[in-house]
């Protein structure tokens, strides 16, 4: 396979090369492959998530909440949070 990149991409691993950043320019055709499976992999990740939740309210087990159970909740993490960095 040949990847053509624009002269803006050429420069970007030249730099990182003269930097020694990396070695040869496939290191960062494989370093930017590594990165987008990641964000791949986080986006099924998320999707999943997101269909799971959607079945859990479908079957009537969300939780409903109002103005001030949502600052209650707020006011919940901020005192855990301050907790363990007191902590």
């Amino acid at each position: 396979m040949e990847i053509e990149l624009s002269p803006e991409q050429k420069s970007f691993v030249h730099l990182a090369i003269e930097e020694g950043r990396i070695q040869h320019p496939e290191d960062a055709v494989r370093d930017a492959l590594a990165l987008w499976e990641d964000r791949e992999r986080a986006r099924v990740e998320l999707l999943h998530a997101i269909d799971a939740g959607i079945r859990e309210l479908d079957a009537g087990e969300g939780t409903t909440y109002s103005a001030e159970t949502i600052h209650g909740l707020g006011e919940s993490v901020k005192r855990r949070g301050r907790a363990k960095l007191a902590g």
